[in-house]
Formats: structure tokens, sequence, C-alpha cells
């Protein structure tokens, strides 16, 4: 029997979503005013540092498997800020809180400052929607 190889691995995913992310950051600074769409980029942002923070103990199992727990750790380490940032960005765009997005952005910005997303990238438009999917996951809380 063959081995089953998982096309879309959490670390994909992830790859996945830091580019999204800094592509929504650029989206985000062109706007000058809280427009739905400004909303939904912020949004996208703090679901996809949710996201990315609940793959991270999905990543370091294999490691502990293999008794790499230094390695584990230290990739915990390194992605503790992704939860912590994630929730305070979630409380300020349900709160509509706007000084604290902007406070944010550069901190979130900043951790993902050697990421590259060419101009023909095919992402697309990730962020649509997602206030709508943000105040609905409060509501199921």
């Amino acid at each position: 029997m063959s081995r089953v190889i998982n096309p879309d691995s959490v670390g994909k995913e992830r790859t996945r979503l830091t580019k999204s992310i800094v592509l929504c950051i650029r989206e985000l600074a062109k706007q000058t005013q809280v427009t739905p769409e400004a909303k939904d980029l912020a949004s996208f942002i703090a679901l996809a540092l949710q996201a990315i923070s609940e793959g991270i103990e999905v990543s370091v199992i294999a490691w502990e498997k293999r008794d790499y727990w230094v390695k584990a750790d230290k990739f915990r380490m390194e992605w503790m800020w992704a939860g912590q940032l994630a929730d305070k960005m979630k409380a300020a765009v349900l709160g509509d809180d706007w000084a604290t997005i902007a406070m944010l952005m550069p901190q979130i910005a900043s951790k993902f400052g050697k990421i590259v997303v060419s101009d023909n990238h095919r992402l697309g438009k990730p962020w649509t929607g997602a206030y709508t999917l943000l105040a609905l996951h409060r509501k199921l809380q």
C-alpha cells in the first residue's frame, strides 16, 4: 500500500493565509474611509490569524512524535503572537474600534515583512464576506 499524501497540508494553508494577509494589509492601507470592504479586510485578517494559530499545534505534532521537542517548542513560540493578535483584531473589528485596528496593522505587517506577494498573484479576493463570517462566528460562541 502506498503513502497517502495530503496536498492541502497545514503548512501550505499557512503559507496561503500569510500571503492573503499581506495582500489584505496592502489593500487596507489604500482605504481612506471605513467602507464595507475595509471591514471585510480587517475581519479576514482576524480570521486568518486565528486559522494560523489553530494550525500551529497540528504542525508541531509530527515533530513531537519524532522527539523534536526543542524544534516544536521553538515553532510554537515563533507563532504565539498570531492567536493574541487575532483576538485583539476580532475585538476591535466587532467593536468598530478603528483606532485599535490602525495600531495593530503595523504589528501584523512587521511579522510578515519577509513575505513577498507578486502583483500577478492568483489569490483573488479572499476577504469578500469576511465581516459577515466574523459576526456569525461571534454569535456561535
